[in-house]
């Protein structure tokens, strides 16, 4: 199985189906029927349906299960944020739990806990999920209440202020981690006034300015049918998944329109990002110092997207990575060390983190430089890539056991890349890359301006030698 386009609408014809002859060429299925997108090993199929309304459902079979994982995805993030109401896509995800005009909070608690089942959400920066594991028998409770939760939200007027201040200290909480501080710096630093550059949950600022008109202008603005995307793996039957997705939505009194087309995706043309020569310092009275350098990466639907992932493993990915092996292992400098990358729609970031003692912060920046120039003019070699490609490969397969990583692949394929890419397909691609392509993407990377974060016991970069 390849890789395999997934159609904005619902209709036409689709690409693929499951139906073929006795040579194995594909016939089309009209729309109604659901797009078969893959059939891995072991018997897990994936499916894609759009609903009436534009509502999108993709699931993933996987016999032997006796649980599913559903996440509700509304494509909209902390970027699509209007002046006056920064934090207020955060600042939703926490009162859809706060009750409906059906269920209040205690209700909606007590329905999973009651069943064993887990709930929760989360926030990025271009699309925010609600997502149960139940057993596969509780999979319509799961629906239901989460349906309920998108749909028919209260916002409550006094909720909102007591959960106001459960997220500023949830803020505070963050700043007082000097990781969390460095890394929301660095970001910021790296990606300028873009608004992926703003932190998701917010300000304090931003968040004490928020009333109920903006959080409900922003809950109605997205959270509708065309924005939807639902997921499903695990033990799970796609059509009756469909039925019960239109029960709940069409009870819960939202207009599902036929025809009706999905949202458009976002545009993956990259946006131009400078990035800064810099050496940010903020001062925190602590005993380590967290540093992180980087620039600007990759977009998520970049080709070179394993590359950077080959790249990562090599350079910081792991106990016997470069980073490791020279500045802690070599060195005894610190205790982490790192490498990560970022990629979204439109833009991207790259970045090395270390933690050390204060007095050894100059040096750790020097040698995170050196590393990284090292590996732009020496490459790497070919154990390297054999290792390297060996953990992502592991990692993937491995990852692919819990369901709940399957239904979060399915929401990244259709919110972000508008392609669903097999296991096998993406085993092929990260096989597929070479020594070359690693040293022509460390090149680039090093070719571009710094940014470095400290945070520690300083007020300028003189304080630690540069």
């Amino acid at each position: 199985m390849a890789l395999i386009p997934l159609p904005l609408t619902g209709s036409g014809m689709f690409p693929y189906s499951a139906e073929q002859d006795a040579s194995g060429a594909s016939s089309p299925i009209e729309y109604g029927d659901p797009t078969i997108l893959a059939g891995e090993a072991g018997g897990a199929l994936v499916r894609r349906s759009v609903l009436p309304g534009g509502v999108r459902v993709l699931t993933e079979a996987m016999p032997g299960q006796r649980s599913a994982t559903i996440g509700f995805w509304v494509g909209v993030g902390s970027r699509d944020e209007v002046q006056g109401q920064h934090g207020s896509t955060h600042f939703l995800e926490h009162l859809l739990f706060k009750g409906t005009s059906r269920r209040n909070a205690m209700d909606i608690a007590t329905a999973f806990d009651e069943v064993g089942g887990e709930s929760n959400a989360a926030t990025a920066k271009e699309s925010t999920c609600y997502f149960a594991r139940v057993l596969d028998a509780d999979l319509p409770l799961a629906i239901d209440i989460i349906a309920d939760m998108i749909t028919s939200a209260v916002l409550d007027p006094a909720e909102l202020e007591q959960e106001r201040d459960v997220i500023l200290e949830e803020i505070a909480m963050d700043g007082d981690d000097p990781g969390d501080v460095a890394h929301e710096k660095f970001v910021s630093a790296v990606l300028g006034d873009h608004p992926l550059a703003r932190p998701i949950g917010g300000t304090p600022e931003a968040i004490l300015g928020i009333g109920r008109d903006a959080v409900l202008d922003h809950y109605r603005r997205f959270y509708k049918p065309s924005e939807l995307v639902i997921t499903v793996a695990g033990s799970l039957d796609h059509d009756e998944v469909c039925d019960q997705v239109v029960e709940a939505l069409r009870s819960a009194g939202w207009t599902l329109e036929d025809g009706a087309a999905p949202e458009p995706r976002r545009s993956t043309e990259p946006v131009p990002v400078s990035g800064q020569n810099t050496i940010d310092v903020i001062r925190r009275p602590v005993e380590q110092t967290n540093i992180i350098m980087g620039c600007p990466g990759i977009i998520a639907t970049d080709e070179r997207r394993h590359v950077m992932s080959v790249l990562n493993a090599v350079l910081g990915g792991g106990m016997s990575s470069r980073l490791f092996q020279e500045i802690r292992e070599k060195r005894g400098l610190v205790y982490s060390t790192y490498s990560f990358s970022a990629a979204y729609s439109d833009v991207g970031y790259f970045g090395m983190y270390a933690g050390c003692a204060p007095a050894k912060t100059g040096q750790v920046i020097r040698l995170l430089g050196e590393e990284l120039d090292r590996l732009a003019a020496e490459g790497i070699s070919a154990d390297e890539l054999r290792k390297a490609v060996g953990q992502l490969s592991g990692g993937m397969v491995l990852a692919l056991e819990d369901p709940g990583s399957r239904m979060s692949r399915l929401g990244r394929a259709e919110l972000v890349t508008g392609v669903f890419q097999d296991l096998d397909e993406s085993l092929a691609r990260v096989r597929a890359v070479t020594v070359e392509d690693v040293q022509a993407l460390a090149r680039e990377l090093a070719s571009r301006p710094r940014t470095v974060t400290v945070v520690g016991p300083f007020d300028t970069p003189a304080d630690f030698g540069l």
